[in-house]
C-alpha cells in the first residue's frame, strides 16, 4: 500500500506542471519555444496543405482522423508482410501472414498493442522501429486530439455578432457546421514534437542507464547451463529496446519488445525501473486531466474528474493487492506459475491494476497466473475503461459516462437533462445508446461464439478459467488495453480477425461519437446556469456517476464474470 500511495503522490506532483504545459500546447497559441520546433512542424503543415490556425468543422475533423488512420495503417500492414525483404533484419525475421499482420497493425493503430506474435522472434528491427514504435508515438496523440476537440465543442462559446443574432432561422445542421473544433493536424503534430517525444527521450535514457539495451547489433549467442543433445547455445535477442519501452509506457501503449513483456529483465531490470515504468503508465493520462482544468479555465471540473478517477483507482488497486497477497486463493500453488518474484506479489498486483486502469496493457507477471480475483479486478478496470484510461481515450470514455449520469439524474429529478446550460435531448441520447450498447454486444457475442466452438479457442484451461481466458482476450481488445491472460493459441485466423473487429469497434465509436454529441450540444442555445441547474462539480454527483459506472458494468457482465473469475476463485478457495 505504501508503494501505491507513493506512486500516486509522485505522479500527481509531476502531472500538474505537465498538464499546464500541455494545455498551452493544445491552445495553439504563440509560445516561447516555437523557434525550437517550427523548423520541424512547418514543413509538415506545408505538405499537408494546412495551417495550425485554420479551424475545422466536425465532419472535416473526423474525416482527417479516419483518413490518417487508414493511410498509416495500410503502410504498416504492408511493412509487416514484406519485412523479410527489407533492411534492418539481422535476426532474419520472416514475413507475417496477412491475418497476423492485419491484427498487429490494427492493434497498434488503435493504441492497443495486443500481441499475437512474439516480438523478438517475429519482427525485424525496421518493423519494430517504424511500424510498432511509429504507431506507438502517433496513435496516443490521435486520441488526445479527439478528446481536445470534444472539450472545445463542449465548452464552445459562439461569438455574439449582429449576423449571429439575426440568424434565428438557421437550421440546426447549419449551426453544427459553424462549430470550430480546432485543426486536427495541429492537434496531433504539436503535442507529438513538443511533449511526447522529449519526454520519451528522457525516459529512454533513464531506462538505458538501468540496463535496458539500446543497440542495432544482433544479440550474442551464449552457452546454456543445462545443455542437451539438441540445445547447447541460445541467442539473446537485443535491439533498440529502451526507446520502445519508454514509448510503450508513456504512450499508454503496452505491448513489449519481448514476448513476456516487462517481466523480462532486459525490459525491466531493477526495482527502480519497475517503479518508474509504473509511474510512466500513469503520468500522461493524469496530465491530461490537469490539462482539462487549464484548457477550459474550469479547475473545479478538472478536480471533479480527477477525484472521481482517483477514488476508483484506489479502490481498484487496493482490491488487487489484497487479492494477490491476502485472499484465500493467493497462496495456492496453481496460481504461482508465471509470477515475477523479483518484485513480489504486491508490486505485481499493483502493476496489474495500473496497467488495466490505463489502456496500457504491459505486464510484469503473467495475468493468467494471477489470483482469480485479481483477474476480476483487471477485467472490471477494462470494462469501466475510464479509471485514468488511455491518453485522451480515458477522458473521452468519462465524458460518455458524464452524459449518461446527467441524463439519469435529470430523469430522477424530473428535469430536462442539461449539461453546462445545454439540453441533452433525443438525438444525443440515441447516439449515447449506440456507444454504450456496442460494448456488451461485441464482447459477449464474440465470447459466446468462441466458447460454443471449442476448436476455435485454443485455450489451455477447461471450465471456469478457460472462460476467463476467452473473455479477457475480447475485453482487452475492446478496451484497447492489450494485456492478456495468455494460455491461448491466439495466432489463428479466427482470433486475429475477431480480435481485429473488437479492436476497431472499441476505438473509433468511443472517440468519434462523443465528439458528435458535444458538437450537437454546442449548436444549441445555451441557457445561463442558475441555482436550479444541475451542478456536476460536486461530491454528490461524483458518487452518483461512480455508482452508475459500476452498476452499468455489473449489470451487463455479471453473469459471465460469475461463470469466469468468481467461480474460479470459489473453486480454488475450496481447495
Amino acid at each position: 500500500m505504501l508503494e501505491l500511495v507513493l506512486l500516486l503522490l509522485i505522479v500527481t506532483i509531476l502531472a500538474f506542471p505537465l498538464g499546464k504545459y500541455l494545455a498551452a500546447i493544445m491552445q495553439n497559441k504563440v509560445m516561447k519555444i516555437d523557434p525550437l520546433f517550427n523548423w520541424i512542424e512547418k514543413p509538415i503543415y506545408a505538405v499537408l496543405g494546412t495551417h495550425p490556425q485554420q479551424g475545422m468543422q466536425v465532419k472535416t475533423y473526423i474525416f482527417s482522423f479516419v483518413f490518417s488512420c487508414l493511410s498509416i495503417g495500410f503502410v504498416v500492414w504492408a511493412l509487416f508482410m514484406l519485412q523479410a525483404y527489407l533492411p534492418l533484419n539481422p535476426n532474419h525475421a520472416p514475413n507475417m501472414s496477412w491475418d497476423l499482420a492485419l491484427h498487429s497493425m490494427i492493434s497498434f493503430l488503435t493504441n492497443t498493442n495486443q500481441q499475437h506474435y512474439s516480438g523478438q522472434a517475429q519482427l525485424s528491427y525496421l518493423s519494430q522501429m517504424v511500424g510498432i514504435v511509429g504507431l506507438q508515438i502517433i496513435t496516443p496523440m490521435m486520441g488526445l486530439a479527439m478528446v481536445v476537440a470534444t472539450v472545445r465543442a463542449l465548452f464552445f462559446k459562439p461569438a455574439v455578432t449582429p449576423i449571429a443574432a439575426s440568424a434565428v432561422d438557421e437550421s440546426f445542421n447549419e449551426k453544427i457546421k459553424t462549430i470550430n473544433v480546432g485543426n486536427y493536424w495541429a492537434d496531433v503534430i504539436r503535442p507529438t514534437f513538443r511533449f511526447l517525444l522529449p519526454l520519451c527521450m528522457v525516459w529512454a535514457l533513464f531506462l538505458n542507464s538501468q540496463g535496458v539495451p539500446a543497440t542495432f547489433q544482433g544479440g550474442p549467442e551464449v552457452q546454456v547451463l543445462d545443455q542437451t543433445s539438441t540445445l547447447s547455445t541460445q541467442k539473446i535477442p537485443l535491439g533498440p529496446v529502451a526507446p520502445m519501452v519508454a514509448i510503450k509506457q508513456l504512450g499508454s501503449n503496452g505491448g513489449g519488445w519481448y514476448g513476456p513483456n516487462s517481466s523480462v529483465p532486459l525490459e525491466n531490470p531493477t526495482p527502480l525501473s519497475n517503479f518508474m515504468e509504473m509511474l510512466a503508465i500513469l503520468l500522461i493520462p493524469i496530465s491530461v486531466i490537469f490539462m482539462l482544468g487549464f484548457f477550459t479555465k474550469r479547475p473545479k471540473f478538472a478536480a471533479f474528474v480527477f477525484a472521481s478517477m482517483l477514488l476508483m483507482s484506489v479502490m481498484s488497486a487496493s482490491s488487487a493487492i489484497w487479492s494477490e497477497s491476502l485472499s484465500a486463493s493467493a497462496t495456492q500453488i496453481s496460481v504461482m506459475e508465471g509470477k515475477e518474484m523479483r518484485f513480489g506479489e504486491s508490486s505485481s498486483a499493483l502493476w496489474a491494476a495500473m496497467t488495466t486502469q490505463v489502456n496500457n496493457g504491459s505486464v510484469n507477471m503473467m495475468h493468467d497466473s494471477a489470483a482469480p480475483l485479481t483477474g476480476l479486478v483487471a477485467l472490471s478496470n477494462m470494462l469501466i475503461n475510464s479509471i485514468w484510461g488511455g491518453i485522451g481515450c480515458g477522458l473521452q470514455q468519462f465524458i460518455i459516462y458524464l452524459f449518461l449520469a446527467v441524463f439519469i439524474a435529470g430523469l430522477m429529478t424530473g428535469r430536462t437533462p442539461e449539461l453546462f446550460g445545454r439540453k441533452i435531448e433525443a438525438g444525443e441520447i440515441k447516439l449515447l445508446a449506440v456507444v454504450i450498447l456496442i460494448q456488451p454486444i461485441v464482447i459477449l457475442s464474440l465470447t459466446a461464439i468462441t466458447l460454443f466452438l471449442p476448436q476455435l479457442t485454443g485455450n489451455s484451461n477447461p471450465a471456469y478459467h478457460g472462460i476467463s481466458q476467452v473473455l479477457y482476450e475480447y475485453v482487452s481488445a475492446f478496451a484497447n488495453n492489450g494485456s492478456g491472460f495468455e494460455g491461448l493459441a491466439d495466432n489463428t485466423l479466427w482470433w486475429n480477425v475477431s480480435c481485429s473487429l473488437a479492436l476497431l469497434l472499441g476505438r473509433f465509436p468511443t472517440l468519434i461519437i462523443p465528439l458528435i454529441i458535444a458538437t450537437r450540444l454546442a449548436a444549441k442555445r445555451q441557457a445561463p446556469e442558475s441555482n436550479g441547474s444541475l451542478k456536476v462539480e460536486t461530491p454528490t454527483f461524483a458518487l452518483t456517476l461512480i455508482a452508475i459506472v459500476v452498476m452499468l458494468t455489473l449489470l451487463q457482465f455479471l453473469p459471465v464474470l460469475v461463470l469466469g473469475p468468481i467461480a474460479d476463485h470459489l473453486l480454488l478457495a475450496q481447495g
